[in-house]
């Protein structure tokens, strides 16, 4: 079967888009409805195409659809508040701000979420009225067929979504075809940077969500067994393999060992074992390059002194979540984002301290903080180069908050309403 080529899906959709953004919200809404329903009658099918592109374990993968679901929830219910129209007092007659769709959208989307990064992305600037078109990883096939899938239902007779079977270097030549209005990215940096620079060649938006090296922050007061159990989370979870993950654990030199030796022994709380096994909630990481990857910034940070007191071994694909300790800045683990179940430890003295090397990092997405008096931060949360704070919380990306960061971790929001304003015209209408 032969595709069809992107000039052609683009030309389709844009007729799409013609037809969509003449639908009501309403109506919007009640597609967004089907799709939120075909997405969990099928959670099984999606979850297993998920588990066999990337080896996400079946219960992580399953968990990936279901907060896909969650999202449409969350739109579904607010989207007619975030959307309607504001008025502005001014000294005309009438005046007021309306959102209207751009057109056809295109998502660079990556492989570690391949369902949650292009729901996030789609989902929000659907119901403004765009329509989409998603050059997936080319590592998560099946993915990339279900997501179509699930985005075209029957109730409406025209596609809203369709895939993009293109390489990357082909990437440039799509967001300079007039069709597209605007792109959006979750990868690396590099990959950033090509979209930003075609992007604005054209003079077209772009939302970049790229990586991070969170730092994971404990002082002295903080309830260590609590932390170090979410530690555990925070890193380890998909394999390590998030731009959202903690990287960086800053611990007070107070609680330094304690915490250390309660993170080695909560690492016994990951269940290994077959990926299609519900019960197992740690895999091999994507694909045999990237844990070789990891293996060498492992390796040239041990060169440099540091220290593994857990785990440090690949097979294959599957690296060992590992603990690395007498971490200094110029460290691959400290400077350079670990794509994998990597954890640099290193001790502080002070909060001062802490911020100057949690924002000793060219990332800015995140940042963790655990104490038991949350209120002590209040005069230091501003000297922070991050997208997000959470105070005794792993970072987390949740439909009601905006998600994004700084530096060269990108710029835009997706997510809560400021996601359905990036992708829209903000009209002014004044009536004198």
């Amino acid at each position: 079967m032969i595709s069809d080529s992107p000039n052609t899906i683009l030309e389709t959709l844009e007729c799409s888009f013609l037809k969509w953004r003449d639908f009501s919200l309403n109506d919007r809404i009640l597609v967004l409805k089907d799709i939120r329903e075909k997405l969990l009658k099928n959670k099984h099918d999606y979850a297993h195409a998920i588990t066999t592109d990337m080896n996400k374990p079946i219960k992580l993968a399953l968990a990936e659809v279901e907060k896909c679901a969650y999202l449409c929830d969350y739109y579904i219910e607010n989207a007619a508040k975030f959307l309607e129209n504001q008025e502005i007092k001014t000294g005309f007659s009438k005046s007021y701000i309306t959102f209207r769709p751009l057109g056809v959208l295109l998502g660079v989307m990556p492989w570690n979420f391949p369902f949650w990064q292009v729901f996030r992305f789609v989902v929000p600037s659907l119901l403004t009225g765009n329509v989409f078109v998603v050059k997936h990883a080319s590592n998560v096939p099946l993915s990339a067929k279900a997501l179509e899938n699930v985005f075209n239902v029957d109730t409406i007779n025209f596609p809203i979504y369709k895939d993009l079977f293109i390489k990357s270097s082909e990437v440039a030549n799509v967001i300079s075809n007039p069709i597209i209005k605007a792109v959006s990215l979750t990868g690396s940096e590099h990959a950033g940077k090509s979209v930003a620079e075609t992007a604005g060649k054209h003079l077209k938006k772009c939302v970049l969500e790229l990586g991070g090296s969170n730092a994971f922050i404990v002082l002295n007061d903080a309830d260590l067994n609590y932390a170090a159990e979410k530690a555990v989370s925070a890193r380890m979870q998909n394999a390590g393999q998030s731009c959202i993950a903690s990287k960086r654990f800053l611990i007070h030199e107070d609680v330094y060992s304690q915490f250390v030796d309660l993170f080695k022994q909560k690492l016994s709380s990951l269940i290994f074992g077959d990926k299609y096994d519900e019960t197992v909630t740690f895999g091999a990481m994507a694909r045999e390059d990237l844990a070789i990857e990891l293996e060498n910034q492992l390796e040239r940070s041990v060169a440099k002194g540091a220290t593994i007191i857990a785990g440090g071994k690949r097979n294959g694909a599957f690296f060992e979540p590992t603990i690395v300790t007498n971490v200094s800045v110029d460290m691959p683990v400290f400077a350079e984002e670990t794509f994998g179940p990597v954890a640099a430890i290193m001790p502080f003295k002070t909060i001062d301290e802490a911020i100057e090397l949690s924002n000793k990092s060219n990332y800015g997405l995140g940042a963790s903080i655990f104490t038991d008096n949350p209120q002590q931060l209040d005069n230091y949360l501003h000297l922070f180069d991050e997208g997000a704070l959470f105070i005794n919380e792993m970072v987390v990306s949740d439909p009601h908050l905006p998600f994004g960061g700084i530096k060269n971790s990108g710029y835009g929001r997706e997510l809560s309403h400021f996601a359905l304003y990036e992708f829209a015209n903000i009209q002014t209408v004044v009536v004198k």
